[in-house]
C-alpha cells in the first residue's frame, strides 16, 4: 500500500517537454499510478484540458498541458500499467480529445466502490468511509485555466490523487475476497471503450428532450439537425447552444421548411441566423435529408408490446433484490434501460453476457418463462418461488 502523505508543496511542476518526457519514463516503470485531470468545457464543445495530476508510491506531479506537447501522454497510455482513477467517465473524454489516447489499462475507483455496495460516491465520501481522510476543499470550482496556480489550487489538485492508490488497494481487497476482480475489470474495460463526445453526430438527436414526440418523418428532420448542428459545433469549437438551441432544433423538426422564409418562421430560430451562411448550409443538409429513412426510436417501456410491459415492473423488482443481497449498486447491476433492452432486443442486452447474466440470467429467465414468479419472504425481501405448470 502506498503511504498516501504526499505533500503537495513537494509535488513537481512539469510544465516543459523534456520534464514531461522524463515523468512519462517513471511512470511508465511502475506497476500503476493515480491520474485525474482539471477540465472547463463551459465555452467550447470539446473540454479543455487545464491540469493533469499524477501520484505514485509517496510522489504527485502536476502536469501543466497549456505549456507542454501532452500528447506525449500517448506514450505512457501505451504501457501496460495500471491508470487508477475516480469517476473516469469525463476524463476518458479530456484525454480523447486533448491526448487522442486513454490508458490500456483503467481501474476505476468508483466504479470499484459499486460492487461493494457503495453506489456512486464522490472521491471525497470514499476517502472518508475507507480510509477516514477528508480531502483538501474550496477549489474545485476555481478557473483552472489562469496561471499560476494558487497554493490552494495545488493542494486540492493533489488532493484527488493522494490516497487513489491506498483507496484501490483496500477495494481491490475487498472484491478479491468476493470473487468479483474480474466483475470490476470488465465495468473499467467497458467505461474504458465507451463512445465520447463528437463521436457519433447522427445519435445527437436523441439527446433532445422532447425526441420522443416527433413523429417519423420530424424524426429524420431532427437526426439531420441535430448532426449538423454538432458537426458545426466541432469545427468551431463552441457548445451546441450557442450554434443552435434545442428550441429551434425541434421548431425545425416540426416546420420541415425548404427554404430560408420557412426557416425564420420555425420556433427557435433567431431570423438573423435563417439570414446567414450557416442557415443555408443547413437547408442543404434538410434537402439531402428529404428521402432518409426515418431513425427508429429506442425502445423504451412505452414503446414495449402491451404484454410485456408487466415483466419490466417484475424484473425491476428482482434486480433490486439482487442488488441488496449481493451488496451491489443497483444502477451498476441493470438499469431500466437494460431491461427494456433485454425484453426488445433479446440476445444484443448487455444482460445476456458476463457478470450480469452470471448474476440475473437464470433469475430473469425463469421469471419470463413462467417457471418462477416473486413473493414476500416475510422479512422484508423478496425471492424466487417455482410456479406450478397449470
Amino acid at each position: 500500500m502506498s503511504s498516501g502523505r504526499i505533500d503537495p508543496e513537494a509535488a513537481r511542476w512539469i510544465d516543459d517537454d523534456r520534464q514531461l518526457d522524463a515523468l512519462i519514463d517513471v511512470l511508465a516503470a511502475e506497476p500503476r499510478y493515480a491520474m485525474d485531470t482539471e477540465f472547463h468545457r463551459e465555452r467550447t464543445f470539446f473540454p479543455q484540458l487545464a491540469l493533469v495530476q499524477f501520484a505514485w508510491r509517496s510522489e504527485a506531479a502536476l502536469v501543466d498541458p497549456l505549456a507542454v506537447d501532452i500528447r506525449a501522454l500517448s506514450r505512457l497510455f501505451a504501457a501496460p500499467v495500471w491508470a487508477v482513477m475516480h469517476a473516469a467517465q469525463q476524463d476518458i473524454d479530456v484525454l480523447t480529445h486533448a491526448v487522442g489516447a486513454v490508458p490500456a489499462l483503467l481501474y476505476d475507483t468508483q466504479l470499484a466502490a459499486g460492487f461493494l455496495g457503495h453506489g456512486s460516491p464522490s472521491l471525497s465520501a470514499l476517502l472518508q468511509r475507507e480510509i477516514g481522510v477528508t480531502p483538501a476543499k474550496g477549489d474545485r470550482l476555481t478557473d483552472w485555466l489562469r496561471r499560476p496556480l494558487t497554493t490552494s489550487q495545488r493542494e486540492y489538485a493533489v488532493s484527488d490523487v493522494a490516497y487513489l492508490l491506498d483507496v484501490q488497494d483496500l477495494l481491490a481487497a475487498k472484491l478479491d475476497e468476493l470473487g468479483r476482480t474480474a466483475w470490476v475489470q470488465e465495468a473499467c474495460e467497458e467505461l474504458r471503450t465507451r463512445p465520447v463526445s463528437g463521436s457519433t453526430p447522427e445519435h445527437a438527436w436523441l439527446r433532445l428532450k422532447d425526441a420522443r414526440t416527433l413523429r417519423p418523418r420530424g424524426r429524420a428532420v431532427a437526426q439531420a439537425v441535430a448532426a449538423w448542428r454538432e458537426q458545426r459545433a466541432m469545427e468551431l469549437d463552441l457548445p451546441v447552444r450557442h450554434v443552435l438551441p434545442d428550441l429551434a432544433v425541434l421548431g425545425i423538426s416540426q416546420r420541415q421548411p425548404h427554404n430560408a422564409a420557412d426557416l425564420a418562421q420555425a420556433r427557435g430560430v433567431d431570423e438573423r441566423f435563417a439570414r446567414s451562411r450557416p442557415a443555408a448550409e443547413l437547408l442543404i443538409a434538410l434537402a439531402e435529408s428529404e428521402h432518409a429513412q426515418p431513425p427508429e426510436m429506442p425502445r423504451g417501456t412505452a414503446e414495449l408490446d402491451r404484454s410485456l410491459r408487466p415483466a419490466v415492473t417484475l424484473i425491476s423488482a428482482w434486480v433490486s433484490q439482487v442488488a441488496r443481497d449481493e451488496q451491489l449498486d443497483t444502477e451498476l447491476l441493470a438499469t431500466r434501460s437494460d431491461i427494456t433492452a433485454l425484453l426488445s432486443q433479446g440476445a444484443t442486452s448487455r444482460l445476456r453476457t458476463g457478470w450480469r447474466a452470471q448474476l440475473l440470467g437464470d433469475g430473469i429467465a425463469a421469471l419470463l418463462s413462467g417457471r418462477s414468479g416473486l413473493t414476500f419472504d416475510g422479512n422484508g425481501r423478496l425471492r424466487l418461488i417455482a410456479v406450478a405448470a397449470s
